[in-house]
């Protein structure tokens, strides 16, 4: 890897975890819309954590997670052409690399945040690039729905309607 290369990807990280703890909240257990985190709530107060403590804070050994399953496996499912560079659960993130559609000749990046464990639209955002910058619109909005459309049919067989 030479040395731009790890200065981008340095880069692109530091971006990422500044903008990921600009969304914090408050910080109090109360305000927590990920759910109550058990046992260690009482523990902890009321100040003084931020929001990324709450949500990776174990309760009897089970990680509490902010996403949605579906629209999380849907996700990996739609994008399998594409390898995956990096997953953190906890932010929601999926980092995928370079990689051609099955079929077609240009090759896609992709960038999957899902900020809400509800099965909506607007829980996921999706960032696809090529080799020379942004894909077009269409191309993103057709992904989107693909994802959407496939984590539907991930709840429906699951029978969670």
């Amino acid at each position: 890897m030479t040395g731009f290369t790890k200065l981008i990807r340095l880069t692109f990280g530091l971006g990422l975890v500044a903008t990921l703890s600009a969304c914090g909240g408050s910080g109090s257990l109360g305000s927590n819309p990920f759910g109550s985190i058990g046992s260690l709530g009482g523990s902890l107060g009321g100040g003084g954590v931020d929001a990324a403590t709450q949500q990776a804070a174990r309760t009897r050994g089970a990680e509490n997670v902010a996403v949605n399953r579906y629209l999380w496996a849907a996700s990996l499912d739609v994008l399998s052409f594409l390898p995956i560079e990096s997953v953190d659960p906890f932010t929601g993130v999926i980092v995928m690399g370079y990689g051609t559609p099955p079929g077609g000749s240009r090759s896609y990046r992709a960038t999957i945040f899902i900020t809400d464990p509800a099965l909506d639209a607007r829980s996921l955002n999706v960032a696809l690039l090529t080799r020379s910058g942004p894909a077009a619109a269409e191309t993103t909005r057709a992904i989107e729905d693909a994802i959407l459309s496939r984590a539907r049919q991930l709840r429906i067989a699951d029978g969670a309607l």
